[in-house]
């Protein structure tokens, strides 16, 4: 809770005091975040951050729409890797109901999903440094980030909020052309990678704004419930790809990167890298791209087609009962959790066997990191704070609290 200004004026005397607040103002925040800070001069000696502005009060509003209705909602939660949000919620319905999907929807999620999270680490990249100054890198990210946005636009209309996942597979099939697209992606973004790293990693004025600033020890890092970028930048390698697999993850040849000092430039070193890895995953899913079917043929969660709709009556009735009344989900409760780019991105699912979810739980990833940050700030100064959020890599939509 913020402190009062009568609390905060009783502390003893350290010398000119001066209340502010940092935020919310979201270009300097990334987001509508607000920090309460006592400062001496430009030293942080204390402060209290305030979670939540949007309001947006996603949980409550899954139990007043069908399960396939609150997927656009999950859109919006890390907006700036979208898909993820729906494959982690598709996900816990389909582990409740104990639905396979089909092998090319599977190997299509596992594409999309490190497309979304080499976006979202170029997101967090390019911005963080153009807090500090350097404009440069924010058009070396946002160029590859642009051509996914192509690749995404091409599968299913969308951009930003895709709603592309469905339960029990995808809307849609990818395009024609989709693999060739994907690897002209991998093929230019090498190119962009390696800009940013020569203008960044040995930079001396980069190094000094970002060595040792915002640092978090790994004990600290697991107190606060981190986890994704910012935990393995402390030096602890949990990647849930790694410890708890899904689709096929365990098959797949990469390296889970880590940190030592938990700072700011080893997110910024820990990301880049992942951006690498994920290179490396999406080329080997796509040897593994066959043709097939992208949703399931399991008629609880899956629309008859058409021709079979317009003929026939049980087919019709079927369809008329999904697309009205929602997909019927056995009573039952769950936690399926994913690594979404900026970590553990779970769903705690409680049905009562109606159309509707009974209660819906998220745990983002957000919401642990931005615990921390009022802890983070004492003892920087006010231009640590812009770049010490900037590295966490918050988003907004998570904290709707």
């Amino acid at each position: 809770m913020a402190m009062t200004e009568k609390e905060i004026l009783d502390q003893p005397d350290v010398g000119e005091r001066m209340i502010i607040n940092i935020g919310p103002s979201h270009p300097a925040t990334h987001g509508t975040f607000r920090a309460q800070c006592l400062m001496d001069g430009e030293k942080i000696l204390e402060a209290r951050a305030e979670i939540g502005y949007l309001h947006r009060c996603f949980e409550k509003m899954c139990e007043e729409h069908t399960w396939t209705q609150a997927i656009p909602f999950t859109d919006r939660l890390n907006y700036c890797s979208s898909f993820m949000n729906n494959v982690g919620y598709c996900k816990a319905v389909e582990d409740l109901m104990e639905i396979a999907i089909p092998e090319r929807a599977k190997v299509l999620r596992v594409i999309l999903l490190e497309f979304n999270r080499i976006m979202d680490h170029m997101t967090c990249i390019g911005p963080s440094i153009v807090d500090l100054g350097a404009i440069t890198n924010f058009w070396y990210t946002f160029r590859p980030r642009e051509e996914i946005y192509e690749l995404l636009e091409a599968c299913c209309g969308a951009r930003l909020t895709v709603s592309y996942g469905r339960i029990g597979g995808l809307a849609v099939d990818a395009p024609a052309g989709f693999e060739a697209k994907c690897r002209d992606i991998l093929k230019n973004l090498p190119r962009y990678l390696d800009d940013v790293d020569r203008l960044n990693t040995h930079n001396p004025i980069y190094i000094e704004r970002t060595k040792g600033v915002g640092a978090m020890s790994a004990e600290e890092a697991l107190d606060w419930g981190w986890t994704g970028p910012c935990l393995r930048a402390c030096g602890v390698p949990y990647d849930v790809r790694r410890a708890h697999p899904y689709y096929d993850y365990e098959t797949y040849e990469f390296e889970v990167p880590i940190g030592r000092n938990g700072d700011i430039f080893d997110r910024y070193l820990v990301r880049l890298e992942e951006v690498r890895q994920s290179m490396k995953i999406i080329g080997q899913a796509l040897e593994r791209l066959k043709p097939g079917p992208v949703m399931t043929d399991d008629p609880r969660v899956a629309l008859p087609d058409k021709g079979g709709t317009y003929t026939n009556i049980e087919n019709l009735m079927n369809h008329f009962k999904i697309v009205t009344e929602g997909i019927r989900v056995p009573a039952g409760e769950i936690y399926s959790f994913t690594e979404a780019a900026n970590g553990e991105l779970g769903f705690y699912i409680v049905s009562d066997g109606s159309g509707k979810p009974y209660r819906i739980k998220v745990r983002p990833p957000c919401f642990a990191l931005f615990q921390a940050y009022e802890k983070m700030l004492a003892g920087h100064t006010i231009a640590d704070a812009v770049a010490i959020m900037a590295s966490l890599n918050i988003i907004a939509g998570e904290l709707d609290r």
